[in-house]
């Protein structure tokens, strides 16, 4: 057999030779079938295939002992150059079939199970969205529409933001004027009655909607400083957010937003996990079990 290095005997317990393959290819060997070139001969050898021909109704399958060997031609005679030893499952089971089983990547296994979670799911979606701690600078009424305010909003940047609000019933102006707020800043810009709102100031309301209280950062955190969900250490775990086109097309808010809500000490959740700035947790004032939109 045409080999670059020597292979002690190995004794592996498997599915089926299909992962002796996968094993020694992992240690930098190309083991397969289809790689014995000649001068070469393999032997494989089922101790109970002559004990199980004859039990055909057998569905114990006790584990069978192959022994796979591989010869190479010395100046005068045949000499064995690699011999293993392992166990398959039974000795009718399919080699193809419980090999393909085996070479799954354990890492593939483990993101095929995430993706059947849904609270892992709904995690990362919300980890697409930027959300900010903000600082109201200014706030007004809208000239056109008697529901909304105008705001703009200190988010870390260069500029405020501009943000309208439908608060008008909820929250009086001059309780706005340099408050701390959540602000969900990778929307897409909409145009609410002649004025660009960019972004959106988080709130939590009861379930008739007759109260609304704007969420509260802890009053030490910095306007721009980006918002996560659950513990103090993810937050150097934070993706990147996704682009305010991704968030539309992906309808990233609308899946998220169902599970937002205030727990019962009106601390604001994703499920079970903490909305958290760096100086502590996002509050509403007095909602409990309250929808955060």
């Amino acid at each position: 057999m045409m080999v670059a290095m020597a292979v002690p005997t190995n004794t592996i317990t498997t599915a089926s030779y299909c992962a002796i393959a996968k094993v020694l290819r992992g240690r930098g060997r190309a083991l397969l079938l289809s790689s014995l070139s000649p001068p070469s001969s393999v032997t494989i050898c089922n101790n109970h295939n002559q004990n199980n021909n004859n039990n055909n109704n057998n569905n114990g399958r006790r584990p069978s002992p192959l022994t796979l060997s591989s010869f190479a031609r010395g100046q005068s005679q045949w000499v064995p150059s690699l011999s293993l030893s392992f166990c398959t499952a039974a000795a009718d089971t399919d080699a193809a079939t419980v090999g393909s089983n085996t070479n799954k990547n354990e890492e593939e296994e483990e993101e095929e199970k995430k993706k059947k979670d849904p609270d892992i799911i709904i995690k990362e979606a919300a980890e697409m969205l930027d959300i900010r701690v903000g600082r109201v600078v200014k706030a007004w009424r809208h000239e056109e529409a008697d529901s909304l305010y105008v705001e703009q909003v200190d988010v870390g940047e260069a500029e405020p933001r501009t943000i309208c609000s439908g608060l008008v019933n909820f929250v009086p102006l001059h309780l706005l004027q340099d408050k701390k707020v959540v602000v969900l800043a990778n929307l897409k810009p909409r145009n609410m009655r002649g004025v660009k709102s960019c972004g959106m100031l988080m709130a939590a309301s009861d379930a008739s909607h007759e109260n609304v209280e704007l969420l509260v950062p802890p009053e030490d955190s910095l306007p721009g400083e980006r918002i996560w969900f659950g513990s103090e250490e993810e937050k150097e775990n934070q993706p990147a957010a996704a682009t305010p086109n991704q968030i539309q097309k992906r309808k990233i808010w609308e899946l998220v937003q169902p599970h937002l809500k205030t727990d019962a000490s009106c601390t604001a959740m994703l499920g079970l996990h903490v909305m958290r700035t760096s100086a502590g947790a996002v509050v509403s004032t007095s909602l409990k079990n309250a929808n955060i939109s």
